[in-house]
């Protein structure tokens, strides 16, 4: 049957079926076929589709208001959900800047940072230091301090470059992540970095606690947290955590940084932070940044719908269910049990070359060689075929180009925080499922090789 007209365009012309419903970890097209949802959408839905409780709460707000322009009246969702984001950050961090995604969030962190070295007459700081793999965001100031080539070429011409150095992949180096001599070697790269570039240039340095879609869920080594706040401390550099994904408790703690005892200057929180029910994200910092920067005459920066009494209510009412149901224990427990898993598949999978990741923010990586880590020929196009048999399965998962965009296959398995152990024995049936086609489909091309 010939699918009807779309007036809609994205990345590609690839269509999909339409959505009808969507209840827990589920999602149902109009047709009727069923899909789970192992990757929260795009690791967004972290306490699952159509909690009547969030449902409840937006339904009560939407009765008394959906707007207040926040230069003509303060609301009670924004500042109350201003003050459980505060008290779930690190210490003094007590100053929220509220957005409606995390492209927005990283770009008021920068500017943020931007507009504080200006107030200690530094001027000369403008350069912001990242990783490679990475991603930040897709507007022009996120993109430049994304290291995924495909994503940045086509704007390089649009972007004012920023410094990179590489990610901690000790799996790929063939380092041990669990000494802390490795987290030490990659962390003194931003050392390196920043004395190269100049320290009096350097404005901050940006990093996924947890590796987002780019890295693939990368855990950092030992002492590699740690380390990099010392060198941020010891040259004036600011730290910003990008949140955005691990946030919202996805890996068993609030924010992800947590499991190491790290506070940065600046984080940034989007997706799980109002999962999906609204567009929501924020930029939160320490207070001495903000004051000087209100004091020499204000934040030079903001969104028409940043505050957004809805969309504050939507994320007020997910922090509750977060921990009423006591889903950031369960994203722990049952993100050891999909790990454990996902670990199993390399017995039976010998293109399974690494899994990693913290509670329910997993993902693995298909080589063509486990010794080498070489990776599968890039013609195969693995990393969108595997999706796309899971897909025809009934299982959504999400994938990326694991070395930088164009090389590389790993998949995100993120359901949402609220899994059982009987639906993550569903993800790992359906994933068997699919490498079992995968393996047929491209097992006389690797033959070949």
């Amino acid at each position: 049957m010939m699918e009807p007209k779309s007036h809609l365009f994205y990345q590609s012309r690839r269509r999909r079926p339409v959505l009808d419903q969507a209840r827990g970890v589920y999602m149902w097209d109009v047709e009727g076929r069923r899909y789970l949802d192992g990757s929260s959408g795009a690791m967004v839905c972290n306490i699952g589709h159509s909690n009547p409780n969030v449902l409840a709460a937006m339904r009560a707000q939407m009765d008394k208001s959906t707007f207040g322009y926040r230069l003509h009246f303060e609301t009670e969702p924004a500042e109350r959900l201003a003050a459980r984001t505060a008290a779930l950050a690190p210490e003094g961090m007590e100053k929220v800047f509220f957005v409606s995604g995390g492209s927005e969030a990283v770009e008021s962190a920068i500017k943020l940072a931007r507009q504080y070295a200006l107030t200690q007459g530094q001027a000369q700081r403008w350069k912001v230091i990242s990783r490679f793999p990475s991603y930040h965001g897709c507007t022009l100031g996120a993109l430049a301090l994304t290291g995924y080539a495909p994503m940045t070429a086509p704007f390089d011409p649009m972007m004012r470059p920023m410094p990179k150095i590489p990610a901690p992949r000790a799996y790929l180096d063939g380092l041990d992540p669990d000494d802390p001599a490795t987290g030490r070697h990659y962390a003194d790269m931003l050392e390196a970095r920043i004395q190269e570039e100049g320290p009096e240039t350097v404005l901050a340095f940006i990093v996924e606690p947890v590796g987002g879609a780019s890295t693939g869920a990368l855990v950092p080594p030992a002492g590699y947290m740690q380390r990099i706040r010392e060198i941020c401390d010891t040259y004036g550099v600011l730290l910003i955590h990008d949140e955005v994904m691990s946030g919202g408790g996805r890996t068993g703690t609030f924010f992800a940084a947590d499991h190491w005892g790290v506070a940065p200057d600046i984080l940034v929180v989007s997706k799980g932070f109002a999962a999906g029910y609204a567009p929501l994200g924020a930029m939160v910092s320490h207070e001495r940044l903000v004051e000087p920067v209100l004091d020499a005459g204000g934040f030079i920066h903001g969104f028409t719908y940043a505050g957004n009494p809805l969309a504050c209510a939507a994320g007020l009412a997910v922090l509750e269910e977060i921990e009423a149901q006591g889903m950031m224990e369960n994203a722990a427990r049952v993100g050891a049990e999909l790990k454990a898993g996902l670990a199993a598949l390399m017995d039976d999978y010998p293109i399974v070359g690494d899994v990693r990741g913290m509670g329910l923010l997993l993902a693995f990586e298909l080589v063509a060689d486990r010794a080498t880590m070489a990776p599968l020929p890039r013609h195969l196009g693995v990393f969108d075929r595997l999706v796309e048999i899971a897909y025809g399965n009934g299982l959504i998962i999400y994938s990326r180009r694991t070395r930088g965009g164009y090389v590389g296959d790993h998949f995100m398995v993120c359901p949402p925080m609220i899994t059982t152990p009987a639906q993550v024995e569903e993800i790992l049936a359906g994933l068997r499922k699919s490498l079992d086609t995968l393996m047929a489909e491209i097992a006389p091309a690797l033959a070949a090789e």
